[in-house]
This record gives structure tokens, C-alpha cells and sequence, in this order.
């Protein structure tokens, strides 16, 4: 009886499909350290701007 042929076509999606996790995971942990170095919030609009200014320079009672 004959071995059926392997199909390499699983592994190779496989390879490629952990890379690409890989790959996401290893940019999420660098945004993520230059975020906090930083001190990145997030990009703000000038109304949330405006309304962090305010807070900061209103006296509380």
C-alpha cells in the first residue's frame, strides 16, 4: 500500500498565522512602553481640551 503524500499547505498557514500574532503581540507591547514613557493618553479634540483646562484652573470650593 502507498503513504499518502503529506499536504504542507496546514503547516505553512499555521507558520504564517503565528507570526502575524507574534508580530501584533510584539507591536502592542512596544506602543504600549511608549505610551507609558510618554505619557500618551490619546489623541484629544480641542473641546476635551478645553475642558481639562478649565478643571485645572477652576479653584474648588
Amino acid at each position: 500500500m502507498a503513504d499518502k503524500p503529506k499536504s504542507v499547505l496546514l503547516p505553512m498557514v499555521a507558520a504564517a498565522v503565528f507570526a502575524g500574532l507574534g508580530r501584533m503581540v510584539l507591536q502592542k507591547i512596544k506602543a504600549d512602553r511608549f505610551a507609558r514613557e510618554n505619557r500618551v493618553a490619546g489623541p484629544m479634540n480641542d473641546k476635551t481640551r478645553q475642558w481639562i483646562s478649565d478643571v485645572v484652573r477652576t479653584p474648588r470650593q
